[in-house]
């Protein structure tokens, strides 16, 4: 499968390397073999072959960071982005150090939300609306039968470790796309019946899991930074960031009606980040992990469309040639952020390892690590 990409043309079916890569590759090989268990190399669905074929873990955000902090590597090698990189540091101890291959890998998304304008926002809002703040309240029960209705912070995974310090010191929790809706009943049981919950900083996770569970539109205003709110917060569940990924809203209700023309009986699936018109026309919508496992489960000689990272589409067609997989969009190119991972900054940093040198670490303030690690933990004391 040869796709055409404005700026860029990748043939993901071809495996072959350059004789560049392929020393590259060697030599990378080499360094894990002399670095050996004191090492882990972490790759999320969205790397390209190249670095994922070193992966000792592929998979999403979340579960990497949780495989770092379930290892007794040394150092880890984290092939993602910088907010990735955060949350692993946060949960490994203080003996393992966490390395991202390129310091300049973030997110648009996560840059989108920042300290100083979510606490400003997170002011304004309780100004407008007369909720109360849950400030240092801790424990799983920490909101008392005061009679009062308050303003509970999730943030989405893709955010900065500053902000989920300041949602775990505002009694607020962290969330996947996995587990949003789990997440927001949590919240939505703390915040009271005349409660909202502020969600961060992907409007489209936000408003796609509040449509999922019944709640109206006109209860999910936006905040748009600097500016406010597209309608009256009084009343609101959602107050939804305006933040999305530059990849997944390009995923349109055209695109779906295009491939459905073509093959009938295909089916659709989708990141939840992606605009709620596409999500309603689907067939299904879920995390990465929840799209792998669901084109695992189609029958042979199923046609299905999918509205995520390239990369990981064209891997998904790669394990499955008795499956037409494509992806929705046909001129989408890489995550940008993503793809600075080269394989060139993955050999430097483990050069410097076997040097006994330690590059690119991420490192979290303690000070930061307190509010974020509460957050996390009300996360994982939630099931689905």
């Amino acid at each position: 499968m040869t796709i055409s990409l404005p700026m860029c043309t990748i043939d993901f079916m071809d495996n072959s390397l350059s004789p560049e890569e392929q020393a590259i590759a060697e030599r990378i090989t080499e360094l894990k073999q002399q670095l050996g268990a004191k090492l882990m190399i972490l790759g999320h669905h969205y790397q390209r072959d190249s670095i994922v074929m070193h992966a000792d873990f592929i998979g999403d955000s979340f579960m990497l960071s949780q495989q770092a902090a379930d290892s007794d590597a040394e150092y880890i090698v984290f092939c993602g982005v910088h907010f990735m990189a955060e949350s692993a540091d946060i949960l490994t101890d203080d003996h393992q150090h966490v390395i991202l291959p390129n310091l300049r890998a973030g997110c648009s998304m996560a840059d989108m939300a920042t300290l100083p304008d979510v606490e400003s926002a997170w002011s304004e809002i309780l100004a407008e609306t007369g909720l109360s703040d849950p400030i240092n309240r801790i424990s799983p029960g920490e909101l008392p039968d005061d009679g009062k209705s308050y303003l509970i912070p999730v943030t989405y995974m893709n955010s900065s470790a500053d902000l989920k310090d300041f949602v775990g010191r505002h009694g607020g929790i962290v969330c996947t796309s996995s587990n949003a809706t789990g997440i927001l009943n949590w919240a939505f049981e703390r915040a009271g019946p005349d409660g909202a919950v502020l969600f961060f900083p992907d409007q489209h996770l936000g408003r796609n899991t509040g449509l999922s569970m019944g709640i109206d539109e006109s209860k999910m205003p936006t905040w748009v930074p600097k500016i406010g709110s597209d309608k009256a917060l009084k009343g609101a569940k959602i107050i939804l960031w305006h933040g999305f990924c530059s990849v997944h809203k390009r995923f349109t209700v055209e695109q779906v009606d295009n491939f459905r023309n073509q093959y009938p009986d295909g089916l659709v699936i989708v990141h939840p980040e992606c605009p709620k018109e596409t999500v309603a026309v689907s067939d299904a919508n879920g995390s990465t992990q929840f799209i792998k496992n669901f084109v695992e489960a189609l029958p042979a000689g199923s046609h299905v469309a999918i509205g995520t990272e390239i990369n990981m589409v064209a891997r998904l067609a790669d394990a499955h040639p008795d499956k037409h997989i494509e992806c929705l969009d046909d001129k989408i190119c890489p995550c940008s952020t993503m793809y600075m991972i080269h394989p060139a900054y993955l050999m430097d940093v483990l050069e410097k390892l076997v040097m006994d040198e330690i590059p690119n670490q991420i490192v979290v303030p303690k000070d930061v690590q307190e509010g974020s690690l509460l957050a996390l933990e009300r996360m994982l004391s939630i099931k689905k």
